[in-house]
């Protein structure tokens, strides 16, 4: 599934009719442009097709552009008359090159124009990782969203938030040593591609012109002969059917199964004297990580061989203070789950179910953009493509001590469900649960 870069509705504050989110900020004096939407970069030697692609599919009317390099090479691409402008820094490469050090965190700014959000993972900007947000409470959802995922070498957040494992950087020194990466103007050729257009288009000229003379001047008159031309026959292309984001949704319930089975095996395993951290599950397979405290490297081992588990593998990391390991679970099938309500009714139905449980959930939406066009009976060789269908969905995520056998029943009444990851903090014997309802 494609997500889908254009602005949406919700973007928009509908009381005041102001954009949410902003473009820039100014840090010492100088002005940072975020909010850029990011995808990776597949052929770094020639960028120039994935951008026009991109800005032509993705993020429709994008004309600016950057490049950031590095292990993981990706573009990001916007739209100049959303305020940005050419030439102007970009934020999270500089922010990135600065962390160069630090493969993945997640990290929220205060500066003077919002609250800025950055979300790197292994090495890679998250398509919607870079976000100015123009209200507080927005930026902190976001960011306490991610919380929940394991193994960030980073979580940066205002001090007077007072989350715990966070830590407060000053944004001015960070970027000050960052690269500075600048927005340019997507182009439809550059370079090299542009002076071989021009030799060929002037190759082609000449041989137009000695084409012409040769026939006006040099070739004798003949008579035209009329030959029949039969009638040309259009063959009709049946384009294949793609199927709806909710034709190919995990199985709910199997995927709630797996991962509360491989959550609980993994945490039966306790090595004398390593402390176990949070065990994350994506359906696929459930994986965690333990820290030494007291016992030796030797314990961790002979307790991960005496499991009894058949784990893809584990392994310590270079000072020997960390073990990491992932046990592969059985896949669930696909269904069909058509959504059943719209967007308001179904939002409301959440709220008002998690109310009365007295439980808090974070919800948002999100839209998906068929990956090919949409289904047409026929179509001839000439006909313009369909445009990709866009579908919708409301997402959420929640914390409780209950685990996915007590919420199997309540979640998987709603038609379209797709849960996504379930993750569990031995610690705090709390639960984290993210997903998404397609709607009408």
């Amino acid at each position: 599934m494609l997500e889908d870069a254009k602005l949406l509705d919700e973007d928009y504050d509908e009381s005041s009719g102001k954009r949410t989110w902003g473009t820039s900020i100014n840090v010492d004096g100088v002005n940072y442009a975020t909010s850029l939407f990011w995808q990776p970069l597949q052929n770094s030697g020639d960028y120039l097709q994935e951008v026009e692609e991109a800005s032509n599919s993705i993020l429709e009317g994008a004309d600016l552009f950057c490049i950031k390099g590095g292990k993981a090479p990706q573009f990001g691409i916007c739209v100049s008359h959303e305020g940005y402008r050419s030439g102007e820094t970009v934020a999270a490469v500089a922010l990135v090159t600065a962390l160069s050090n630090v493969s993945s965190f997640v990290a929220v700014f205060k500066t003077s124009e919002g609250w800025w959000y950055t979300c790197v993972r292994n090495d890679i900007i998250l398509s919607d990782g870079d976000m100015l947000f123009l209200n507080e409470e927005e930026a902190k959802n976001q960011f306490m969203s991610m919380m929940a995922v394991p193994d960030w070498g980073k979580k940066i957040a205002p001090k007077e938030w007072g989350i715990e494992e966070t830590e407060e950087l000053d944004l001015g020194e960070l970027i000050a040593r960052g690269a500075k990466i600048k927005l340019q103007k997507i182009k439809g050729l550059r370079g090299s591609k542009l002076i071989m257009v021009v030799v060929i288009s002037a190759v082609v000229g000449l041989w137009l012109v000695s084409s012409l003379i040769d026939k006006l001047f040099l070739t004798p008159a003949k008579r035209p002969v009329v030959v029949p031309v039969r009638p040309k026959v259009i063959q009709q292309v049946a384009v294949k059917e793609v199927p709806k984001p909710w034709e190919e949704i995990k199985n709910p319930v199997q995927f709630m199964q797996e991962c509360y089975d491989g959550i609980t095996k993994l945490a039966t395993i306790m090595p004398p004297g390593w402390k176990i951290g949070v065990i994350s599950c994506s359906g696929s397979a459930a994986a965690t990580s333990w820290t030494r405290e007291v016992g030796p490297l030797s314990w961790a081992d002979a307790a991960m061989k005496n499991s009894g588990l058949e784990l893809a593998g584990y392994s310590f990391d270079a000072s020997g203070n960390s073990m990491t390991a992932s046990l592969p679970l059985k896949p669930a099938e696909t269904l069909t789950s058509p959504p059943e309500k719209n967007m308001t009714d179904l939002r409301n139905a959440v709220n008002n179910e998690f109310q009365s449980l007295g439980l808090p959930i974070s919800l948002g939406e999100e839209t998906v953009k068929s990956a090919a066009p949409a289904p047409a009976a026929a179509r001839g060789p000439r006909a313009a493509p369909a445009a990709a269908e866009v579908f919708r969905a409301l997402t959420f995520n929640f914390n409780s001590p209950h685990s996915p056998l007590t919420w199997m029943p309540l979640l998987t009444k709603y038609s379209g469900l797709e849960i996504r990851i379930i993750t569990y903090s031995p610690d705090s014997d709390v639960w984290h649960y993210e997903g998404a309802i397609y709607v009408l």
